[in-house]
């Protein structure tokens, strides 16, 4: 008999989505009716997969709950669950400030919410999930936790410190998303160039990409993210090697001022982290490369702030995003710095910063007018087919528009001859379609 129905809602990281498609499975599996972020209120339980990793997110987090508080007060949906990283961090809080929550769960406690709607976990389904996204691309967290120390980072507190999957798991959950036809496989992790040391003494990053390129159905193998330190030589070789690798550095390096790493608690300076951005663009000359930047650190100082300009106009990174610096208790800068600068400046900054990688952004699409690149077609939306190229993630960084007088086929990779580039999207049409 079929039980009724679960609405799951997914905030913050894909680390989240993928934990909500896993929980799917086993819904499902039990029974359930389920959807994943509906646009509309529905009637059933809902599950609230929570981010609480900056300011931002929680306020999110907290705006969901309360909406559907709101809703179960008017009697739209049944019993309201929360979990995932804000209630693990803030579970006593949230139980005294918002009690008409039926159940609060943190990170990895899928026993518990299933126990909890009368399911037993099926362990035959465990490395199974129900893909919420297009189904066509997925991603595969490798790692838990986090054992660096950046002062700015709540994440080791809420997810602990890292933890490799075994090889062989997830050589299973990928073998998993190969038998659903995934054509793009994003790895994730807090820090994917660790991958091994605690569980196998060693870097096994390089040798984990080579058991995935195996799997036929994989065109493209993303990475996210490379930490700047000990990155492994032979991931360069993999990359060089294999063009199913998709040509995309994702190194985020917060800051390039030495005095800001030192107070940021990052285990590289400036000089570290120019070698190996020479060195990568240098021996990955096709590869685009994506970063993150903080704003408003305690401590920056206005020279600091110039001198990070100064690098990435002169570095010019294909992809950049920047945060303004969140004040976190139970971090090393929550606990031991004033949060000193006026969030008005943060804000300045970042959106500084903002406006360079702007025209940096535009004069790079504009030169790539006339070339025919590969792109993976996600969507269609209005006039427009919808795709990304190698050099870009879903949800994060641009796409290609194509116009929607050609029936393409979300799913599936098109030769398209770039036409416009604007400052964060480029505009194509097929070739010899």
């Amino acid at each position: 008999m079929t039980k009724k129905h679960i609405n799951i809602v997914t905030l913050g990281c894909p680390k989240n989505i993928v934990d909500s498609e896993a929980l799917l499975r086993q819904l499902r599996a039990g029974g359930y009716t389920t959807s994943h972020n509906p646009r509309d209120i529905l009637p059933g339980d809902v599950i609230i997969n929570t981010c609480g990793f900056i300011n931002d997110a929680k306020e999110e987090s907290i705006d969901t709950i309360l909406r559907f508080i709101s809703a179960k007060n008017e009697r739209k949906i049944n019993r309201l669950f929360v979990m995932g990283c804000l209630s693990q961090r803030y579970m006593a809080v949230l139980r005294k400030e918002i009690p008409e929550v039926d159940q609060y769960f943190g990170v990895n406690d899928m026993t518990g919410i299933l126990v909890e709607l009368g399911l037993t976990q099926r362990k035959d389904l465990l490395g199974e999930r129900t893909l919420s996204n297009p189904s066509h691309y997925a991603w595969l967290k490798i790692s838990e936790g986090c054992d660096r120390t950046c002062a700015f980072c709540a994440i080791p507190m809420i997810r602990g410190q890292y933890v490799s999957k075994p090889f062989e798991t997830i050589i299973k959950e990928a073998s998993f998303l190969d038998s659903k036809g995934v054509r793009e496989l994003i790895l994730i992790a807090q820090d994917l160039t660790y991958y091994g040391l605690d569980l196998y003494r060693k870097q096994r990053l390089p040798e984990l990409i080579y058991e995935l390129l195996g799997f036929r159905s994989f065109e493209w193998i993303r990475l996210h993210y490379l930490y700047p330190s000990y990155f492994p030589p032979q991931l360069i070789t993999v990359m060089q090697n294999n063009d199913r690798v998709c040509n995309y550095i994702d190194l985020p390096v917060q800051h390039i001022s030495d005095r800001m790493l030192k107070l940021m608690r990052r285990s590289h300076g400036r000089k570290e982290t120019e070698e190996l951005l020479n060195r990568l663009r240098k021996e990955l000359p096709d590869a685009a490369f994506r970063t993150t930047l903080i704003t408003g650190h305690p401590g920056e100082t206005e020279e600091d702030f110039v001198e990070l300009k100064e690098f990435i106009t002169g570095f010019r990174f294909e992809r950049l995003g920047v945060f303004t610096y969140s004040h976190e208790e139970e971090t090393y800068a929550g606990d031991n710095y004033r949060d000193e600068i006026p969030e008005e400046v943060k804000n300045e900054r970042a959106a500084e910063l903002m406006e360079i990688q702007q025209g940096i952004s535009l004069e790079i699409n504009r030169s790539r007018i006339g070339e025919v690149v590969k792109v993976l077609v996600d969507r269609r939306e209005g006039d427009y087919h919808i795709g990304r190229t190698e050099h870009d993630s879903p949800d994060i960084d641009q796409e290609v528009l194509i116009p929607a007088n050609r029936d393409l086929t979300s799913g599936k990779f098109y030769d398209i001859r770039i036409t416009d580039g604007a400052e964060f999207d480029l505009s194509g049409i097929p070739e010899n379609i």
